[in-house]
C-alpha cells in the first residue's frame, strides 16, 4: 500500500512538472513570437527605406533610419542573450570565474555597455572610499548592473537623474541603483523578478525576462537582490554579493 501511494505521488509530481514545464514553454513561445518580430520589422523596415529610397533621402534622414535599426538591434541582441542566459540558469549549465574585482571597474563597464542611451542622462556614481576588490564574475556582474540601470533609465523621465551606489554592509557588498520615475507598487515589488513578469503600468516593451536573470546570477553567487519603493518617490533596485572579507 506504502509502495502504490509511494508512485502515485511521484506521478503526481511529474504531471505538475511536465505541466509547469509546458506552461513555461508556451509562455516563452509568446514572448519570443512577439518580441522577435517588432525589433525586426523595425530594423527590415528602416533598412529597406534607406537602400531604396537614398537617393531621395538626405542624410539626416537616413541617420534618422540607421539610429534606428541599430537601436532595434540592440534591442534584439539582448533579447536572445537573455533567452541564452535564462536557458544556462534552467538548466544549471552557468559556470563562475570568480577573481577579485573592482567594483568601480564593474559599473563603469556597465554603463559603457549601454552606451547612447546612458550619455544621454545624468548617471552619478558613488563608490565607498577604499573599497576591497570583491570575489566575483565579472561578466555576469557586469550585465546584473546593466540590466539594473537600463531598467532604471527606461522607468524613469527623460531628465531625472539615476544613482549607482555600492558600500560594505555587514560584510556583503551592496550596490544600489536608485532612479526617480513612478516607481513600482508595494504588491509588486516581489513579482518583478518572476520569470515573464511585466508591470501592470505601461512600460517598455520587453520579454520579461531581465529582473529574473538578475535574479539568478546574483543568487548562483551567494547573493540577495530586491527592490525598494523610495519615499520621494521612484525604485531603488539593490543586491548584495559576499565580500570574501578583509585581503
Amino acid at each position: 500500500m506504502l509502495s502504490l501511494e509511494r508512485k502515485l505521488e511521484a506521478e503526481a509530481q511529474r504531471t505538475q512538472l511536465l505541466q509547469e514545464t509546458d506552461k513555461l514553454q508556451k509562455a516563452l513561445l509568446n514572448s519570443i513570437s512577439h518580441d522577435l518580430r517588432t525589433p525586426l520589422a523595425s530594423i527590415i523596415g528602416a533598412l529597406d527605406s534607406v537602400l531604396e529610397d537614398w537617393k531621395v533621402l538626405d542624410v539626416h534622414a537616413q541617420h534618422l533610419l540607421l539610429e534606428t535599426a541599430q537601436g532595434s538591434a540592440r534591442r534584439l541582441s539582448q533579447l536572445v542573450q537573455n533567452l541564452l542566459d535564462m536557458t544556462r540558469l534552467e538548466g544549471g549549465a552557468l559556470h563562475l570565474n570568480i577573481v577579485r574585482c573592482d567594483v568601480q571597474d564593474v559599473i563603469g563597464t556597465a554603463i559603457r555597455q549601454l552606451g547612447e542611451a546612458a550619455r544621454q542622462r545624468q548617471i552619478t556614481v558613488d563608490v565607498a572610499a577604499e573599497l576591497p576588490l570583491v570575489p566575483l564574475d565579472f561578466v555576469l556582474i557586469v550585465q546584473v548592473v546593466a540590466n539594473l540601470l537600463d531598467n532604471a533609465l527606461k522607468y524613469s523621465e527623460n531628465l531625472a537623474p539615476v544613482q549607482v551606489g555600492a558600500q560594505i554592509a555587514e560584510g556583503q557588498l551592496q550596490v544600489r541603483i536608485s532612479d526617480r520615475g513612478k516607481g513600482i507598487r508595494e504588491e509588486e515589488l516581489d513579482r518583478v523578478f518572476d520569470k515573464f513578469y511585466r508591470e501592470t503600468s505601461a512600460g517598455p516593451p520587453g520579454a520579461g525576462l531581465g529582473l529574473s536573470i538578475c535574479k539568478g546570477l546574483v543568487e548562483t553567487h551567494g547573493g540577495r537582490i530586491w527592490m525598494e519603493r523610495r519615499p520621494e518617490g521612484g525604485t531603488v533596485a539593490a543586491f548584495t554579493l559576499p565580500s570574501g572579507g578583509e585581503q
